[in-house]
């Protein structure tokens, strides 16, 4: 991973952080950024969480360019910038398991979680996404979910679980998460995705 695609990012993020503030009433969606939580195969790096009572939602953020290419099946999508064609893991299939893998940290139906794709920057869908996958319109489709999964007071204790139980946002912590998906997708014995055994 390179300092330009690290900053690039970590902007995306930024992008959502701020968006989250500004459009979303802190009192119903409780948002922790830059999630980083173990896994039955190592760690999982979350960039937005948003815990409501309207369900979890789970926001993986892309800062690109270009026109974007791909499906929900198709294992790698393809951005189109400048002439250049660029090859990039499909986002929905990376946040699949950002969703299960928090389900399983929290203890909770993996139907309680939203999964949401948000490309921020001057990013151009040229095939049909689906209504989760979006260059605008976050807060919009966050607060079209209206159906109450989570009472008040588990909403406190899912945030409270999270927040303590996530790792600490350290240098240490992204080294260690970068390592560990090394180390998944080098292995012939084991699934990078799920951990199963191939």
């Amino acid at each position: 991973m390179t300092l330009l695609s690290m900053f690039k990012g970590w902007l995306g993020e930024a992008q959502g952080a701020v968006a989250q503030a500004l459009f979303l009433d802190e009192k119903i969606y409780r948002s922790i950024n830059n999630v980083t939580i173990p896994t039955s195969n190592g760690t999982t790096q979350i960039d937005h969480v948003i815990v409501s009572r309207y369900g979890i939602f789970v926001i993986e953020a892309k800062n690109m360019k270009g026109w974007i290419f791909g499906d929900e099946k198709s294992p790698k999508w393809t951005q189109s910038l400048m002439g250049q064609k660029y090859r990039f893991q499909n986002p929905l299939h990376q946040n699949f398991r950002h969703t299960k893998a928090l389900s399983e940290f929290l203890d909770i139906d993996h139907d309680k979680c939203h999964s949401i794709v948000m490309f921020w920057g001057d990013a151009e869908f040229k095939t049909p996404m689906p209504p989760n996958v979006m260059t605008k319109g976050y807060a919009t489709y966050i607060k079209s979910k209206q159906d109450v999964m989570f009472s008040d007071a588990e909403v406190d204790q899912l945030t409270e679980a999270l927040r303590t139980g996530m790792l600490p946002k350290t240098w240490a912590t992204r080294k260690a998460h970068v390592e560990s998906l090394k180390t998944r997708y080098a292995s012939t014995t084991t699934c990078p995705k799920c951990g199963a055994a191939l």
